[in-house]
């Protein structure tokens, strides 16, 4: 489990802080400690130092061994601080403790009163140095504890990305990826060891990686950062909202089968908003063209795509991989509204399927969502439409806002061996924004 994702939930007021050093890259085993004052005064306080067995090696010269404590796992380690809320407690962390580090998580546990930081130089700045690369044009990605092909959302032509990786996410696998995606001219380096005796870094192109007899055999050491200068790409990947409808795995045709068209999903960004921070539920979620769409430019948005059909499933799940949001996209195998019983409350919501039961959908969908949370819902038939306009009917005026339109596309096509444009079937965006603490449906639909 990613450390940021560790039991985020606030704890009691520590009566002493607890002090997070990190121990920066230049910091060896043996040698004098690049600490400010602060922390080493910190250091030598504590009751308790807590780290892994390298950092507390680290610290070994200045630390009796009775006050040191092996890390354990997150969950353990909140509930050992838990239990010692009067203790000075110093945990030990890498480089800099709030960025991907334990930092985050230690915050939304015990609130920040209750802790103090104390940052060392982080790999990731020590890789930026030795490659004489500005920060700030730098794409940082941690795949430690997430899968590799998150990489998918961030690969872009001219793209610089510094890559915090673990065992799951070596070189060869960035290679690997990197090809799959068209940037066979990328190139990576490799930062081995930053600030230890053993420090090397070594550049490769993605081909020499994946060659037989060269990268393949090279062993890379565990303490490590990859970037990556993805150079030109041929367009496997979209870089813009509106993804064609032909790059989706459907189960249908090539840009067939059940499946939002382009031109519709455009609008249903737009009347969605989905920004950071939201919970966001796709009912009906087909091949995954809306879900993915919303997971990929969401800006970090968490969303739950509910869908029941198996070969429908499949597809979603190879879109989710495919485009590079499998920490975003959650795939739900089930029926609404029954499967929405067991999802975390969303704050927006589109419903694009109904399997009969839009009425019931979308009373219990307004009835949980929060004040400024909005509905949006796509409709082709009549029958779908009436019980649209019938649900607003039943709203309480001044409770809610809501907006409709028409798509009606044409794309070009051929008859008789000639341009013409043929139509789509209409389709009816209906958006429907509470605007109250409490939005009231005043009667069955």
């Amino acid at each position: 489990m990613p450390l940021d994702k560790a039991m985020p939930s606030l704890s009691q007021t520590r009566l002493s802080p607890v002090d997070v050093i990190g121990l920066g890259v230049g910091n060896s085993a043996g040698e004098e400690l690049h600490l400010s004052a602060t922390a080493q005064a910190a250091l030598g306080a504590a009751d308790w130092v807590i780290g892994s067995a390298r950092q507390l090696a680290l610290v070994a010269p200045w630390v009796p061994e009775q006050r040191a404590r092996l890390l354990p796992k997150i969950p353990e380690l909140l509930a050992q601080l838990e239990d010692m809320p009067d203790k000075r407690v110093v945990v030990l962390a890498s480089g800099d403790p709030l960025y991907y580090g334990i930092g985050r998580c230690l915050i939304a546990h015990f609130g920040a009163d209750a802790l103090r930081f104390h940052a060392g130089v982080s790999s990731i700045q020590a890789a930026c140095h030795r490659l004489a690369l500005s920060l700030q044009d730098v794409d940082v990605l941690s795949l430690h504890g997430r899968p590799v092909s998150v990489l998918r959302r961030y690969l872009r032509a001219g793209a610089r990305l510094l890559i915090l990786t673990d065992k799951h996410s070596h070189p060869r696998q960035l290679a690997q990826l990197c090809v799959e995606c068209g940037f066979s001219q990328a190139r990576i380096s490799v930062c081995e060891n930053l600030g230890y005796p053993q420090e090397a870094i070594s550049h490769w192109t993605v081909t020499e990686l994946l060659a037989e007899g060269s990268g393949q055999n090279r062993e890379f050491a565990a303490l490590h950062v990859s970037v990556i200068y993805a150079g030109v790409g041929d367009g496997v990947l979209p870089v813009f909202p509106g993804i064609a409808d032909a790059q989706f795995f459907t189960d249908g045709a090539s840009g067939q089968g059940m499946l939002t068209k382009r031109e519709v999903r455009l609008n249903i960004l737009s009347l969605m908003q989905v920004q950071a921070g939201d919970v966001v539920w796709d009912i009906g979620a087909g091949c995954g063209g809306v879900a993915v769409e919303l997971a990929r430019w969401g800006g970090g948005a968490q969303v739950f795509a509910v869908e029941s059909k198996a070969q429908r499933l499949a597809c979603l799940l190879q879109n989710r991989d495919h485009f590079g949001v499998p920490d975003r996209l959650h795939i739900i195998a089930g029926r609404a509204p029954a499967a929405l019983a067991e999802l975390p409350p969303a704050n927006k919501v589109f419903i694009g399927g109904s399997g009969g039961e839009l009425t019931q959908i979308l009373q219990q969908v307004w009835s949980g969502i929060p004040r400024g949370g909005c509905v949006v819902v796509s409709a082709v038939t009549e029958t779908s439409q009436q019980l649209l306009r019938s649900f607003e009917q039943q709203l309480v005026a001044g409770q809610y806002r809501s907006e409709a339109l028409q798509i009606a596309v044409s794309r070009r096509g051929e008859l008789a061996g000639e341009p013409c444009f043929r139509p789509l079937l209409p389709v009816y965006l209906y958006r429907f924004e509470k605007t109250a603490a409490r939005s009231e449906v005043i009667d069955n639909v």
